[in-house]
């Protein structure tokens, strides 16, 4: 078996992804199909350009737009135009940044699957029908509360419309503290799948050779994982920088809330062992999301009835699925 492997589940409305090592969750992916994806190639209309930055808008089949750099000089608006989308839509607490594609002569093809992203990326992947048992679990609540809690403190994440940031917080001295808070947040960030712009703020560190070492040892736990990176600043402030390819979890759990929990709600009926009918139990705003493709989907994959109940009493990420008699 290698030794760090990616493992995919292909569930309803989602596909979900973990990368292993030694047993450790060390990467995560979540990928929402319907939108347009990075690595497909489909005929658009281009509703807009600009000849002067040879930039502009076009519409896809789907109605979903893109903004479209590299247009040809002598491009038209209504013209059909063959492109590839090279970035996905990105909601930003706020703002919502549409998806971008460029021009391109290749064949048209269909977005790919996760499986396929990561096959054609060079990675080692492979479908199971079931992660090890609590690993999405756990990356998926530390995602949804936006807390990641490690001995001596906890890091806590916010999504805003210009950075993700991220609030190291403790009682320890604030040496002390920023120095174990660098491990477990070098490992929430690949978890998380983030990228773009993201703010640390540590506490402040009045000596320049404490702030040094928190640098070098931001360097060592961030190696491999391609970003540009600032100095601690005097008040524990250090930005980072990574290409920004797709929505991260924290994104998709923090900005869509009820879309995700109803997914989540799926899976755990998919996993149920007793036999009967399904009942799917979560909050009113949870089984709104539950659309009839999906419920659909659930009985095709479980060979049983569905029966959808509300209770507003529960929390979003509270629903539940259990069997009940035929």
């Amino acid at each position: 078996m290698p030794l760090a492997e990616w493992l995919i589940e292909s569930g309803i409305g989602e596909e979900r992804a973990l990368l292993i090592e030694g047993g450790e969750v060390v990467a995560a992916r979540l990928d929402w199909p319907g939108g347009l994806t990075a690595g497909q190639v489909e005929d658009a209309v281009l509703a807009h350009f600009d000849p002067v930055r040879r930039r502009g808008t076009a519409r896809f089949a789907n109605r979903e737009e893109a903004l479209v750099d590299r247009l040809p000089a002598d491009s038209r608006e209504g013209a059909a135009i063959r492109l590839e989308v090279t970035r996905p839509a990105i909601a930003e607490g706020g703002r919502f940044k549409r998806a971008q594609a460029r021009p391109s002569e290749a064949a048209p093809q269909a977005a790919p699957t996760l499986a396929q992203a990561l096959l054609q990326s060079g990675e080692v992947a492979r479908t199971v029908r079931q992660f090890p048992a609590g690993a999405w679990e756990e990356v998926w609540s530390e995602a949804w509360s936006g807390e990641v809690v490690f001995a001596s403190g906890s890091l806590l994440f916010s999504v805003t419309p210009a950075m993700t940031v991220i609030d190291v917080d403790g009682a320890s001295s604030p040496s002390a503290l920023t120095q174990a808070a660098v491990q477990p947040l070098a490992r929430a960030i690949r978890r998380f799948d983030l990228g773009g712009s993201i703010g640390i703020d540590f506490p402040s560190l009045a000596r320049k050779e404490d702030r040094r070492s928190v640098d070098q040892a931001l360097a060592a736990a961030l190696a491999g994982w391609p970003h540009e990176r600032t100095a601690m600043n005097g008040f524990g402030f250090v930005q980072l920088v990574a290409r920004l390819e797709r929505p991260s979890l924290l994104h998709r759990l923090t900005l869509s809330r009820a879309g995700a929990a109803a997914r989540l709600l799926l899976r755990r009926a998919e996993l149920v062992d007793e036999p009967g009918a399904l009942q799917l139990t979560a909050h009113p705003a949870v089984i709104a999301m539950v659309s009839p493709p999906w419920l659909a989907e659930l009985e095709r994959r479980t060979g049983r009835g569905v029966r959808l109940a509300t209770d507003p009493a529960l929390a979003l990420d509270g629903g539940f699925a259990q069997a009940v008699p035929r």
